[in-house]
């Protein structure tokens, strides 16, 4: 990536500053790494210059918190100033291992309670900084994106309010809709994808993987990831097949319709490696069970890419169709909080997008074309020539 990461003779918009709610904390210690690498590299004859003041620095992160009463109640406090900065605030909304303590009673935070923190420091900064920008990995209630009887939609309102607070920009990334942006047509909207990096991922764990139609098929588990899969194989070259979920619309179980089978269109998939792609892992159900049936119709190996590895019902299952080969491998980004257990398991394969989300924000702070960072069939492209070659040697 060191060939898109150079700004020299480009200004920021303002100096760049980045708070980290709790919840990943972790994540943006990482990126703010790369950033201040990135920064040393970059624009070095300006560095005593009133223009590029802040520009090289030992950290670009703020430090800021959310603490709460004994009621529960909370409040944003940032311990420096933001004035004049380009601000990129960042909340995983996902990580369910934080707790508080109403009247003595402990809470595990939710999605809902990382948002009301997310606003909080909003609010702190308004009418101090330059811009505001927040990065939501996983958007808070993507998955309920779009109205098909009488209910909320609280992903649209959430994006409503966010800008109505001043919010500039709003990143995420694998958005289960991306339409949803259709709710704040005036502002800034954009959901990045990892394929580069699940590829990056795949080739690591499995060097002998073959990216042909002869030997690699790519799986769209249901309608909704049909442009994933896709993209993802056009990209490879490879033939894609997907499954479709047969739902019993006439009883509503947890508040959505069961899937009574998953039915299979596609070539035949006897001696193939397959890849089954997604945005997200959150129970794991149906994505085990398009596996099984993967591996009953004599493919080689399963592996799975979800952008977001939730696992809400544990690991039980995934462990015993990893013991019977049903999985090869499953492979999730590193944007939101997985439970250390998940890291320890012989299946788990990390695509890391600490570097990638770093050139984001260094790209949108030197307010220039994200195209400059976001070319992943390019990438995709020259990583399988480059193993092509190492394969002719």
């Amino acid at each position: 990536m060191s060939d898109i990461l150079s700004y020299e003779n480009i200004l920021p918009i303002a100096p760049l500053k980045i708070a980290a709610l709790e919840g990943c904390r972790d994540l943006v210690q990482r990126v703010d790494h790369y950033l201040v690498r990135f920064r040393q590299k970059s624009n070095q004859n300006f560095q005593n210059t009133p223009n590029f003041q802040g520009y090289h620095e030992d950290s670009f992160m703020i430090r800021s918190s959310c603490p709460r009463f004994g009621t529960g109640e909370a409040k944003g406090i940032l311990y420096d100033s933001v004035r004049g900065a380009d601000l990129f605030i960042l909340a995983d909304v996902m990580n369910h291992s934080l707790s508080y303590t109403v009247c003595g009673h402990k809470h595990y935070m939710s999605p809902d309670d990382h948002y009301q923190d997310l606003k909080r420091i909003i609010s702190a900064s308004n009418g101090k900084a330059h811009r505001i920008n927040v990065i939501m990995p996983f958007l808070y209630e993507s998955r309920q994106h779009k109205r098909s009887q009488r209910e909320s939609l609280d992903c649209a309102f959430a994006l409503q309010e966010l800008v109505d607070m001043g919010v500039s920009n709003i990143i995420t990334f694998d958005a289960h809709d991306p339409r949803v942006c259709n709710s704040i047509p005036l502002y800034g909207f954009d959901s990045f994808n990892p394929p580069y990096q699940f590829i990056k991922g795949l080739i690591k764990a499995e060097p002998d993987l073959q990216f042909d139609k002869d030997h690699l098929m790519v799986i769209s588990p249901d309608e909704g990831a049909m442009e994933r899969a896709v993209y993802f194989a056009g990209v490879l070259g490879v033939d894609m097949g997907m499954f479709y979920k047969r739902r019993d619309y006439s009883v509503i179980v947890h508040g959505k319709n069961p899937i009574v089978a998953h039915e299979f269109l596609g070539d035949d998939l006897s001696g193939k490696d397959v890849i089954i792609i997604d945005d997200m892992i959150s129970s794991g159900e149906s994505m085990l069970d398009v596996a099984r049936q993967i591996k009953e119709r004599g493919a080689k190996r399963v592996f799975v890419c979800a952008t977001f590895g939730l696992f809400t019902d544990g690991f039980d299952k995934f462990d015993d169709y990893y013991e019977k080969g049903y999985i090869s491998h499953v492979v999730t980004t590193n944007l939101n909080y997985r439970n250390p257990e998940l890291l320890s398991k012989p299946y788990y394969v990390e695509a890391t997008m600490t570097k990638f989300l770093a050139a984001i924000i260094d790209c949108i702070n030197h307010d220039v074309s994200t195209g400059r960072v976001n070319d992943p069939t390019r990438r995709i492209h020259n990583l399988l020539e480059e193993i092509e070659r190492d394969d002719d040697l």
